[in-house]
């Protein structure tokens, strides 16, 4: 088939990204319907995918939503209207959504309670656990439910988002009219009622039993007289709403960005439509329709649930100290070099003393470190290179970007010392990380009352590059030591997400990061780098010049290879350069964790790209991109996706690694995924994913459990 035959427009040769996603959570589901998986790593599972979901309809739905008000008719590259998107997740969701909660309901209770984790209802109570739950109720719930009655003088109530609800029906014995009330289920009591131990007693059974707990929602409910005195109760059901949750904030509007985004979270809890209802299905259907049309939502809105709302809740449940059910903990090694620094911590009160920091200073000069999270220690590594650089009376400057950080970060601890220490410290903090944007305006407060320079970023762009500068006097001369990384400085998801960082002191590194510092709290206008591809200025370009620098050597004769890792894939521009490029003959493999709109395997398209998606112990986070380039090999890591937002509306940075001991490491790595036959999950044409099964006499290859061991005999 000719180049000048093909319309790489055509919508056949896209998968639609929303359906994408869907294809990446039904493999999330997979693992907790997995019986090879530990019993509360399936329970973990089956949160995580309804936690995605929340997340989904929050944003995805929400945003297809507002077209579809907007009237919005344009077609996805896939050919689809926002309209059709929105049906066509309905039909797919629906059936994942049954299969969960079926799961749950009739095999991993069951499967609990073999192990003594007892989730019952309150019908199975015995009568001192009823007296218990009363008094629990009366002391630590009825204080704070509020019921609202709805009628011609109580409008309908204002619902906030992922809110669990009763439903309520009760009669005035007076009059005999029936009339409707919401309650709230207050977010801030445990979602499950543990009994304490003299009380764990199920079907006279008392051996065993490990936990023994009730969902709040029924201790409630059996104690609605207490709300409504003087009422008959009729009926009460349970349903659960979510709100789209997108920020909308002009920010070329905004005077204080800071004080509109805290302005906007606020108006966030309840402001946002409604995208979804999910009730219980013994909710008649003038109940429903009450919800419905107060909610303004349509029957495709709605999500019945034949058991248990709100699953995502199970993470309480994940925590019970039962280590046989769960993956043996893993604890990220200290890796060479950083093992010599293990045991030496800085004598905060002898500021004369800084041998150890001179040493490590002097660590990072002798040769560029890797370091691969969660296999390696983040706070042997990278929170050591940052409490470093905060005590070492020879730093001059610390600058760094702040996407993501953990609520008791010690990586805001070390610039809140190195500032107190009299270095010039720059925070850049995103106001916009979505879901922390509460996190990071607390300590971007706190960042200023102790004098670092909090800046907010770039009007109109997200900051989404991880990277650090540490400014230092060496001796006779000024030395810049950078990392640059693939994730967000964050102790605690480090632990659980896959994440490459480079810890460099290469003169042209630093100077590059000087230049995209000033790019984001000055106004310079930087249009070009000396190594790293920056988004939104250099970086699409770069990578559809090194695409097609491959489609060229198969041109002349010669052999073309592309590796790329990544979270997502979905622009536009790169999967045309790709398509050109398996039409060309280069052989790509892509390991895309989540959407991916390219499709493989289309002949005289895609022919030569195979596309595999990782899922399993840890997420798989980091982005990694090789370039073959006739044997002169490239490899690069950095912070973006091959998305239209990372690419053009946010600012991203991708570095080269040119030390070849890394390149080899990271080659390796790659190497390690593409054979994986445990973890791993193939995208067909059709956009359907087949599991990798490891056959009878083959070696079985589990990515995590590869790199755990190669971590720890290093």
């Amino acid at each position: 088939m000719k180049d000048q035959a093909i319309n790489l427009e055509n919508p056949q040769y896209y998968f639609n990204r929303e359906l994408s996603w869907l294809e990446f959570n039904y493999r999330v589901l997979q693992e907790a319907l997995n019986e090879k998986t530990l019993l509360l790593e399936r329970l973990k599972f089956t949160a995580i995918f309804s936690a995605n979901l929340d997340e989904f309809f929050m944003v995805r739905v929400a945003a297809l939503k507002r077209q579809i008000e907007a009237e919005v008719t344009k077609l996805t590259p896939d050919g689809r209207t926002p309209l059709q998107q929105i049906q066509e997740i309905n039909t797919r969701l629906r059936p994942l959504v049954k299969q969960q909660v079926e799961n749950f309901e009739y095999n991993l209770k069951k499967e609990l309670i073999n192990h003594g984790i007892h989730l019952i209802n309150f019908v199975d109570l015995n009568q001192e656990q009823r007296n218990y739950l009363h008094q629990y109720f009366d002391n630590n719930i009825f204080p704070v439910l509020t019921p609202l009655a709805v009628d011609p003088s109580h409008p309908f109530p204002h619902m906030s988002n992922l809110s669990l609800n009763l439903a309520v029906l009760v009669k005035n014995p007076d009059t005999g009219a029936e009339l409707f009330a919401r309650v709230k289920v207050p977010k801030t009591l445990p979602r499950f009622v543990n009994f304490p131990l003299e009380l764990r007693q199920v079907n006279h059974q008392e051996e065993n039993l490990i936990w023994v707990g009730i969902p709040i929602e029924q201790v409630i409910a059996h104690h609605l007289s207490s709300l409504f005195p003087g009422m008959n109760l009729q009926e009460c059901h349970n349903f659960r709403l979510t709100r789209g949750a997108d920020l909308g904030v002009q920010e070329d509007e905004a005077d204080d960005l800071l004080l509109a985004i805290q302005q906007e979270l606020r108006r966030r809890r309840f402001a946002g439509s409604a995208v979804r209802l999910e009730i219980h299905s013994t909710m008649p259907y003038n109940v429903k329709q009450m919800l419905m049309q107060g909610l303004n939502l349509e029957e495709m809105d709605i999500y019945e649930i034949d058991g248990l709302l709100g699953l995502n809740d199970l993470f309480a449940l994940t925590s019970l100290p039962l280590p046989e059910l769960k993956d043996k903990p893993w604890n990220g090694v200290t890796p060479p070099p950083f093992d010599q620094f293990q045991e030496l911590e800085m004598a905060k009160e002898n500021d004369d003393d800084n041998s150890v920091s001179e040493q490590f200073f002097a660590m990072i000069r002798k040769s560029d470190i890797m370091i691969h999270h969660p296999y390696h220690s983040f706070t042997a590594t990278v929170q050591q290179f940052i409490t470093q650089a905060a005590h070492d009376p020879h730093v001059m400057a610390i600058k760094m970007t702040l996407y993501r950080t953990s609520g008791d970060s010690p990586i805001i601890k070390a610039l809140i010392e190195a500032a107190e220490n009299g270095k010039q410290v720059v925070a850049l903090v995103e106001l916009k990380a979505r879901f922390d944007e509460e996190n990071n305006i607390l300590w971007a407060r706190k960042l200023e009352k102790v004098g670092v320079h909090v800046v907010y970023g770039i009007v109109g762009l997200k900051t989404h590059t991880k990277i650090i500068l540490v400014v230092r006097k060496d001796k006779d001369k000024i030395c810049r030591y950078v990392h640059i990384g693939t994730g967000n400085y964050n102790p605690k998801t480090a632990k659980l997400y896959t994440d490459i960082g480079l810890i460099s002191c290469r003169e042209d590194l630093g100077a590059d990061l000087t230049d995209l510092f000033n790019f984001l709290t000055g106004y310079s206008k930087q249009k070009a780098f000396r190594k790293l591809l920056v988004a939104p200025v250099t970086m699409r370009d770069r990578m559809i010049g090194m695409i097609e620098r491959e489609i060229e050597h198969c041109k002349n004769g010669s052999t073309g290879r592309i590796v790329a890792k990544m979270n997502s894939l979905v622009d536009l521009p790169v999967i045309q350069a790709l398509y050109r490029a398996s039409q060309a003959g280069v052989k790509i493999d892509l390991i895309i964790r989540g959407m991916c709109s390219l499709l493989p395997n289309i002949e005289g398209i895609s022919d030569n790209i195979r596309v595999i998606s990782i899922v399993g112990r840890f997420l798989e986070h980091s982005r990694i991109f090789y370039f073959n380039n006739n044997g002169e090999e490239e490899i690069y890591i950095g912070s973006a996706d091959w998305m239209g937002r990372n690419l053009s509306r946010r600012v991203e940075a991708i570095t080269p690694i040119e030390d070849p001991k890394l390149l080899k490491q990271l080659q390796e790595i790659l190497g390690i995924m593409l054979s994986d036959n445990t973890q791993s999950w193939e995208l067909q044409s059709d956009g359907s994913y087949i599991r990798h099964i490891c056959q009878n006499g083959e070696k079985e290859i589990n990515t995590h459990e590869i790199l755990m061991k190669m971590a720890t005999n290093n």
